[in-house]
């Protein structure tokens, strides 16, 4: 089973993109902010993370770069509500970079594609 690292500040993105993937036959992992994912993916294996580029006090991108350093190879999706970083270079360190939206289809798409599923 793949394993999915969800990190977002907002509880209820969390809640629901745990509930949707896990319906999607995914085991889900969630963490609020940047210490808590970079603490959980050296624990754990990770095949996929989605990460938030504004959280609280911290940047998403921080922890784009973070991650990159720890697990080289490893797919990670920005989803952000916001278009306007997509121009940051930081961000091209990212697999794919999404919108976030109501409907999770792109996104469940998206982590197909980058598993191979």
């Amino acid at each position: 089973m793949n394993r999915v690292l969800i990190v977002d500040d907002e509880e209820h993105i969390l809640k629901l993109y745990q509930r949707e993937l896990t319906d999607e036959g995914y085991e889900v992992l969630t963490a609020p902010n940047s210490s808590e994912a970079i603490k959980i993916a050296q624990e754990k294996p990770v095949d996929v993370v989605v990460l938030d580029i504004r959280l609280k006090e911290e940047n998403g991108l921080d922890t784009l770069s973070e991650l990159r350093k720890l697990k080289k190879g490893m797919p990670i999706i920005l989803n952000s509500a916001y278009n306007t970083y997509k121009s940051d270079f930081k961000s091209w360190l990212a697999d794919a970079y999404l919108v976030k939206s109501p409907n999770l289809n792109e996104l469940k798409q998206k982590i197909a594609e980058l598993l191979r599923v």
